[in-house]
């Protein structure tokens, strides 16, 4: 059985984890729709002044590279 594009991100998102954990955050997946993924950084990540450009270098570097039907990774604060 072939894994849906949900579980690629998710065992991604896996591997990545640790290295936001380290500094009191975390992150979860929200939805995939239309090429976009969309995530959500908790705890320290939440609100920390490097957010973005944590989730353009290792999240959405990581995605769209390992996952071609990602065309971008966006951040949802709720």
């Amino acid at each position: 059985m072939e894994k849906t594009i949900e579980d690629r991100i998710k065992e991604i998102l896996e591997k990545l984890r640790p290295y936001i954990m380290d500094d009191g955050g975390d992150i979860e997946f929200v939805k995939y729709e239309n090429g976009i993924c969309y995530l959500k950084f908790l705890g320290y990540c939440a609100n920390c002044s490097m957010r973005m450009f944590t989730l353009d270098e290792l999240f959405k570097e990581s995605l769209v590279n390992e996952i071609d039907e990602i065309t971008d990774v966006v951040l949802i604060n709720e």
